[in-house]
């Protein structure tokens, strides 16, 4: 893992959703740190250096909220109802040594064989859960896709993840297929699977006509 990002922190004496829209305008994200059997606290983090952070894959910040530092993990991201802007960030405190749950995205490296056969790669997953230390958290997990051929498909137990670290998620949990692409029906094979219109209403005119019959035979 990279140094840890580095973010300054300001404690909120206020909470409430009014006073944490005024936070948002001010371009600072309202933030609360819990954990360790200690006092949560209130804060808020500049929007910019937050977003830039997470971006570049941090998982693990430094908090400097005054003269003191906490140590802490992303755990949770709240965002807007358009699913765009961080409205809120739940961060808990943990040790560089010990070992932590946490998502890392999957890379897809290789060009898988099977593109090469008229298959396609689609992803289903985007990340895996793993157990690790705090010190060793990786910004991603690769996973090779080179000898994926059509109707292959890789699961989270066919990844090989590096030394130290173990799967938390399912092993069965599905990550990438490749597939062929269906062909586009042409109109005449489209034109072949409507039932033929004159047929359809020749015999509905055909049994207008036997009913007419009968009515004027029992007339």
């Amino acid at each position: 893992m990279e140094n840890n990002l580095v973010l300054k922190g300001e404690i909120r004496k206020h909470t409430g959703s009014k006073h944490a829209a005024k936070v948002r305008e001010s371009g600072r994200v309202p933030a609360i740190i819990y954990g360790h059997k200690k006092e949560p606290v209130s804060l808020s983090l500049d929007r910019h250096n937050l977003v830039e952070g997470l971006h570049h894959g941090h998982r693990v910040a430094d908090v400097r909220i005054g003269r003191k530092k906490e140590t802490v993990m992303f755990k949770e991201l709240q965002y807007d109802y358009l699913g765009k802007n961080i409205i809120h960030v739940d961060m808990v405190r943990v040790d560089v040594t010990e070992t932590v749950s946490v998502e890392v995205p999957i890379e897809l490296k290789g060009t898988a064989a099977g593109t090469h056969e008229g298959g396609i790669i689609e992803e289903h997953s985007d990340h895996l859960e793993i157990k690790c230390k705090v010190s060793d958290i990786p910004e991603s997990i690769v996973v090779l896709v080179k000898e994926l051929g059509v109707g292959d498909s890789l699961h989270a137990s066919d990844v090989e993840l590096p030394a130290g670290m173990t799967l938390v998620s399912s092993p069965s949990m599905l990550l990438v297929t490749c597939s062929l692409v269906a062909a586009a029906k042409s109109t005449e094979e489209l034109e072949e699977e409507v039932p033929a219109a004159p047929e359809v209403i020749g015999e509905v005119k055909e049994a207008e006509e036997e009913a007419s019959g009968k009515e004027e035979e029992r007339k």
